[in-house]
């Protein structure tokens, strides 16, 4: 049995495993993260997979964290792998320990596979996530497909992102389909371009960005990261992205807010902090718990581990 808490973060689905999640072992949390994906994979597929998870749920595994100067460790993960990291999973892992009374009002430090994050969690506003350092590696890169061309930037929030910038698609949540025929095609021609991270990586994060439908954001955004839907939110690690390469443009002054909306209207206030010349974006958003439950393993269930 695992006990787990689900909540949403600006309409994006978390489910944090916060008692009965597996022995990991010892070191960093890319390490850990290793063994769970080489050994015990069967606990993602459990905690995310149907029939008990979605397409759009991540899960996230508290570990005993390596850096002492943080107070947990975690590992998240979706239906079609692990990732580094989540900025709405942060977030939501923020509102599930503080429902549990495990963090109270302030700043906490949380390592993760990408580097150590801080979540403030407020006595009345939104919750705040400082994520890792995000960059941008090369500007203006077109894709042409199927008479269209779109043209962004491959940026490190977290994830390799293509920020896409100029294109003529409809941001609209009744355009989901083929929002999502457009970015699977365009992730497959980065790919076939051989458009990657600095070391080779692969561009696993799609974001569309254009005028928002609210007056009170400076755009809006349709997501596709490596998981088989689209965000609901507006995505932590894209916007980081985003935030990265508007800051190299001039267009984004330390401190400044930018509001970014997601594809469904739901919102995340952004900003950048500077360290010795590092881009540290920092996210704000709501988040609430939604269930508290108990996940059953039973054996003789044929999808006692889930379905894939």
């Amino acid at each position: 049995m695992m006990r787990v808490v689900d909540s949403h973060t600006a309409g994006q689905p978390t489910r944090i495993i916060v008692d009965g999640s597996p022995d990991l072992g010892v070191g960093s949390m890319s390490e850990r993260r290793d063994n769970l994906r080489s050994h015990l994979d069967r606990f993602r597929t459990a905690t995310v997979g149907e029939p008990r998870g979605s397409d759009q749920l991540v899960g996230g595994i508290l570990c005993r964290p390596a850096d002492p100067s943080c107070e947990t460790g975690v590992i998240f993960f979706d239906n079609t792998g692990y990732v580094d990291i989540s900025g709405h999973g942060l977030i939501g892992l923020a509102v599930s320990l503080e429902y549990l009374g495990r963090f109270a009002a302030g700043e906490h430090r949380v390592e993760t596979p990408a580097g150590v994050v801080t979540l403030g969690i407020p006595p009345t506003a939104d919750f705040s996530l400082r994520t890792v350092p995000s960059f941008r590696t090369a500007k203006n890169v077109t894709v042409k497909m199927n008479g269209s061309q779109y043209r962004g930037d491959i940026a490190w929030g977290g994830s390799w992102c293509y920020v896409v910038n100029d294109h003529e698609e409809d941001l609209d949540v009744s355009k989901a389909d083929r929002l999502m025929e457009v970015a699977r095609s365009i992730r497959r021609a980065l790919a076939k371009d051989k458009i990657t991270g600095p070391g080779g990586e692969e561009v696993t994060d799609v974001a569309l960005f254009g005028k928002s439908q609210r007056r009170d954001a400076n755009s809006r955004n349709f997501v596709l990261r490596a998981s088989k839907t689209y965000r609901r939110c507006p995505s932590g690690t894209a916007l980081s992205a985003k935030l990265a390469c508007l800051h190299e443009d001039g267009a984004l002054a330390e401190g400044q807010s930018w509001r970014q909306e997601s594809i469904i209207g739901t919102m995340f206030d952004g900003s950048v902090s500077i360290a010795n010349g590092t881009v540290l974006p920092v996210i704000r958003s709501t988040a609430h718990v939604i269930s508290e439950s108990t996940l059953i393993m039973d054996e003789r269930d044929p999808y006692c581990w889930g379905l894939s």
